[in-house]
């Protein structure tokens, strides 16, 4: 199932950027989880499940708002790609 619009920019107010936290990279809710952590454990073949068991602190919406910031990053990228 398709995030709709709504769905996706509530899910993208979960990730943070503060140049206080992780160096001022993209950070789930302040908190001290890298986007990018977290999406290098979802490539590696970590289920959800074993992500948020070894990661208290995180929600089932946390993990999709990473997938869906790297999607919007992504979009950004060929952009400015095909822009150039």
């Amino acid at each position: 199932m398709t995030p709709t619009a709504h769905d996706t920019a509530t899910l993208l107010k979960r990730i943070t950027l503060d140049p206080g936290v992780c160096h001022g990279k993209p950070t789930i809710r302040g908190l001290r989880y890298p986007v990018e952590s977290v999406l290098e454990y979802l490539a590696g073949g970590d289920t959800f499940e074993e992500v948020l068991a070894e990661f208290p602190d995180l929600e089932r919406e946390d993990l999709q708002a990473c997938i869906q910031f790297a999607t919007q990053s992504l979009k950004l990228r060929s952009l400015h790609l095909v822009a150039a």
